[in-house]
């Protein structure tokens, strides 16, 4: 940790508690431990291209910069929010050029900050070079991998998960910041409670730090500072923050729009929605939980649902905004006014659990396939019945595997397309969807 005291001008708190090496890194044992992959990685020095994915404030950056400087390797960065496939391009010479990645310390790192923003063209400008060392790539990101990353450059990195800080890391960073940083530790400050600076927080140690430092400037002047949980809350009630599309606000708001949602309130849906466009969030992002809350929610009450939002998605991406702002509130609306149902994701979830406990099941033989003579011999596919052959296109086969027979995943819900469905598995299967269930 670097608690430099000579800056005449000093940055602000989560910045000068940056640390410097990994003994003073806070959180991620599951990766940066003793025996874990990345502390390993650091230990021997040997790099491959990886993607750190996690919230916020996790430390992500400066798990970047500790292993850049624990393997004394070159350190380029960049901000997918600002640069371009010019500037990226750049960075790639600038390291193929200089020769650093023949150097006993090992081809250069270069850093991409929210790399979930890099445009297709972006990556495709990436890969010659991570794929022949040019660079070690670590990128960081909020958003998931498997959809911001195209598939070529994502299966040239491992990706790690970090996760949000729990509350002994935030009370190690609290302590730290308090008699270590060199404004703090001159004051006389009296940390009283903390509960509500934790609970703030989130799991957020920039965060934490940045309502700390709020906190403690209210009291400027003061001959002694006090923090408890009425004055972090009042402090924080008079600097409310603008909705912040990488920090606490950001799951606030998608939360309430999700909510809303699912609540049937098309008014609420369409006013988070507005909060969200006009605080600069990733219509994408609005787009894609439309897309899950379509399957999950709605579900099999209004199929067309899923269809309406998959064209939402496609037209977002095909136009941008501000347009893009227009078939966003058509799809809320019209989820928000939709009948709902979640049976279908209560099946599958359901079913994949009894999927983990049966994994070894026999399907039955004759819903085996026969290719061969061989498999004919031994009776796959003796016995099956074709549905089309029989009155009502139905005949009662057991199709689960012994010991599972009867099992029932599905449940239809009360609605008019549900009920639908129900009438006509209850014609077929009396046994299991009688009306009275």
């Amino acid at each position: 940790m670097n608690n430099n005291c000579s800056t005449s001008v000093l940055p602000p708190l989560p910045e000068r508690m940056r640390p410097a090496s990994i003994e003073d890194y806070v959180g991620q044992e599951h990766l940066v431990g003793k025996g874990c992959i990345l502390g390993n990685m650091i230990e021997s020095g040997n790099l491959s291209s990886f993607i750190l994915w996690g919230p916020p404030g996790v430390g992500k950056t400066t798990l970047a910069s500790i292993i850049a400087h624990s393997t004394n390797r070159e350190f380029y960065t960049l901000s997918a929010v600002s640069a371009g496939v010019k500037e990226v391009r750049e960075v790639i010479d600038s390291a193929r050029n200089s020769g650093n990645m023949f150097r006993k310390g090992g081809a250069p790192i270069l850093f991409i900050d929210e790399i979930h923003r890099f445009s297709k063209s972006q990556q495709d400008a990436l890969l010659g070079a991570v794929e022949q060392g040019v660079v070690i790539l670590i990128g960081a990101t909020t958003e998931n991998p498997s959809f911001e990353v195209i598939t070529p450059l994502l299966s040239r990195c491992q990706v790690f998960v970090l996760k949000s800080l729990g509350v002994d890391d935030l009370k190690k960073l609290l302590k730290r910041a308090l008699e270590c940083d060199p404004v703090l530790k001159e004051k006389n400050i009296e940390l009283r409670e903390s509960d509500a600076l934790l609970r703030q927080s989130g799991g957020d140690a920039r965060k934490l730090l940045n309502i700390l430092e709020i906190v403690v400037d209210s009291q400027a002047g003061s001959k002694e500072i006090i923090i408890d949980n009425s004055i972090v809350t009042r402090c924080l009630q008079e600097n409310v923050a603008i909705y912040d599309k990488s920090g606490e606000m950001h799951y606030d708001i998608i939360s309430a729009f999700i909510k809303s949602v699912r609540g049937s309130d098309p008014n609420a849906a369409v006013y988070y929605l507005a909060r969200m466009l006009d605080g600069g969030e990733d219509p994408l992002f609005i787009a894609r939980r439309l897309c899950i809350l379509s399957a999950e929610d709605i579900g099999l009450a209004n199929p067309n649902a899923m269809l309406l939002a998959n064209a939402c998605f496609q037209i977002v991406h095909s136009i941008g905004m501000p347009e893009a702002r227009i078939p966003l509130s058509e799809c809320a609306i019209y989820l928000a006014s939709s009948p709902k149902s979640n049976s279908a994701y209560l099946a599958i979830d359901k079913a994949l659990a009894r999927a983990k406990e049966t994994q070894t099941a026999a399907v039955p033989l004759y819903l085996r396939n026969a290719p061969t003579s061989l498999m004919k011999d031994l009776g796959y596919s003796d016995g099956y019945k074709y549905a089309h052959d029989f009155p009502g296109h139905f005949t009662p086969l057991e199709f689960l595997p012994s010991g599972l027979e009867g099992s029932v995943f599905y449940k239809p819900q009360d609605n008019r397309h549900e009920n639908t469905l129900a009438s006509y598995l209850a014609s077929c299967w009396p046994k299991y969807y009688s009306k009275k269930k």
